[in-house]
């Protein structure tokens, strides 16, 4: 009992810890499907049907009625992209441009042209891990792994490997809000990163109508709320970073041609450069990053 007493808080904090990994472990077992090779939906959440809204499970499957406005993308230039790019993270820093691929054997690090899409540098990943998103903060670039639990601390000008992070679970996209590192890991969750010891500062479920969200992928702080690709969508989810409610979709179909579809995989990559305004989306190895301007979709 003295033991117990003395060490009650300890404990009570371990409860917690295992309880929050079963759940978020539960959620990432479910969500095992290979991301290897994997296919688009050419509906996005926002005009699911309601027979298939009914068929899926009503705990996880995006939906969106009126009140969640949904837009469009405007084409504004074309820029260069690599198709052997298994983009997995895609982002600016002070106008410079970072992408991170994924693939065993295959995954990178790279900076890239803005203007022309050339790999002006590249670190190459050990074959052992697949990596995913990125994000480069005060001259750090922060990247994931997908199942094994460990990321990479770079020095973003030398591409120089500094030190190694570890985290539950599996790891999707990765942003910065200015405080925290905000963590994807394919769920409906996000998680909020401390950026110095990497640990949870919070967790927050994303919500449509009051449905969770899952699928969770690629991430990006734009102008306040968070962006995140829907995996296997060509949709991207306006999130309040307060709250987790998706306040609108973006649907981002028809980017590519049908031809230029047939050899490329799915919509993943948002990058958005707030001094210039400017926002790039792309996808895993599509042959085009896309400048974009967002508008309100008009009703048919």
């Amino acid at each position: 009992m003295e033991f117990l007493r003395a060490h009650a808080a300890k404990i009570a904090i371990g409860i917690v810890t295992l309880f929050i990994v079963l759940i978020v472990g539960e959620q990432l077992i479910s969500n095992r499907t290979n991301r290897m090779n994997t296919s688009v939906s050419d509906t996005p959440p926002s005009e699911t049907t309601s027979r298939e809204a009914a068929s899926s499970s009503p705990a996880s499957t995006p939906v969106s009625e009126a009140q969640i406005p949904v837009y469009s993308v405007e084409v504004l230039r074309t820029i260069p992209h690599d198709t052997q790019a298994f983009t997995q993270g895609l982002a600016f820093d002070n106008g410079e441009l970072y992408e991170s691929t994924g693939q065993y054997g295959s995954s990178s690090l790279r900076k890239l042209d803005p203007q022309t899409g050339k790999v002006l540098k590249k670190a190459s990943v050990d074959a052992a891990y697949f990596a995913e998103g990125m994000v480069v903060v005060g001259g750090k670039a922060y990247q994931l792994t997908w199942q094994s639990g460990i990321g990479f601390i770079y020095d973003s000008k030398t591409f120089r490997q500094e030190r190694t992070f570890s985290y539950f679970g599996e790891g999707w996209g990765l942003s910065y809000d200015g405080e925290s590192l905000i963590m994807s890991d394919g769920t409906s969750s996000l998680r909020f990163l401390d950026v110095d010891s990497l640990l949870i500062r919070k967790m927050l479920p994303v919500t449509a109508n009051g449905v969770l969200v899952k699928n969770l992928n690629e991430l990006e702080v734009v102008k306040g709320e968070i962006w995140a690709n829907i995996w296997q969508t060509d949709s991207i989810a306006r999130i309040n970073p307060q709250t987790g409610k998706v306040v609108g979709w973006i649907d981002c179909t028809g980017l590519l041609t049908p031809e230029e579809r047939a050899n490329a995989d799915v919509l993943n990559g948002i990058a958005y450069d707030a001094k210039r305004d400017v926002l790039l989306i792309t996808g895993k190895n599509w042959s085009k990053m896309f400048e974009v301007r967002v508008k309100l979709k008009e009703k048919m």
